[in-house]
């Protein structure tokens, strides 16, 4: 399988992401010095803009105001619980935060909220696959692989302004 890897400039700083052959994202990471991106690098992939143009399109259109789900073909890589949760992030509206114990609810196991915790650190598609939209179980910032300030100017970025 080939890869392929594009930088995105956003809103809030430098992204980069990689695709495989058929343009399924495999990874989407801010490059600011928090989050690592193990694929979408020279050494791991083929730089090449043009094979990610849906992605840059969609990110844009994000940070546009335009879209507020994204519409990928994702191919992550990780455990079938892991893939369960990020299904699950997947389901947070936009604007809307929930509690790592909502999540775990939401595949079926309270008892779970440590490892859908740890799940949701894992996610390789930060912002598409939506891990910054969860928060701890009093409201507080929790962890996030792009470091809390990021977490905070896109949950910021999400919550409307009231006139």
């Amino acid at each position: 399988m080939d890869i392929y890897f594009s930088h995105i400039d956003t809103i809030v700083g430098m992204a980069a992401a990689a695709v495989d052959d058929d343009g399924a994202l495999l990874e989407f990471t801010f490059l600011n010095g928090e989050m690592s991106n193990h694929l979408a690098r020279a050494d791991m992939a083929e730089h090449a803009p043009q094979k990610l143009r849906h992605v840059t399109q969609q990110v844009h259109e994000f940070f546009d105001r335009k879209r507020t789900n994204f519409n990928l073909d994702m191919a992550p890589e990780g455990t079938l619980f892991q893939q369960k949760v990020w299904q699950a992030l997947c389901t947070i509206p936009f604007g809307e935060t929930w509690s790592y114990q909502e999540l775990a609810r939401s595949i079926g196991d309270t008892r779970a909220t440590q490892a859908v915790g740890a799940a949701n650190g894992k996610n390789p598609i930060a912002l598409i696959i939506p891990c910054h939209r969860v928060i701890g179980k009093i409201g507080a910032l929790t962890g996030y692989g792009g470091g809390l300030p990021l977490k905070q100017k896109l949950l910021d970025f999400e919550t409307p302004l009231l006139f």
